[in-house]
């Protein structure tokens, strides 16, 4: 049994809980065999950016220990 989400043929996005209240602030994720797609949720037939599963990791574990907003 998997732990994970299931790949499918067309990605499932869904919005994060973070994004503004007003919904014209929104960011979509999708899960992806390889990693997690990442797009603009007012253009959702628009770019796509593909992170590596690492990278996205990384990123999500940067997020939790408040290190991204440093960066600024």
């Amino acid at each position: 049994m998997s732990a994970g989400p299931e790949p499918t043929s067309k990605p499932m996005w869904f919005k994060s809980s973070y994004s503004g209240g007003n919904t014209t602030e929104c960011v979509e994720c999708a899960y992806a065999p390889h990693g997690t797609l990442v797009r603009d949720s007012k253009r959702a037939g628009g770019p796509v950016i593909a992170v590596p599963a690492q990278a996205w990791h990384s990123f999500v574990c940067a997020l939790s220990r408040g290190e991204v907003g440093a960066c600024r």
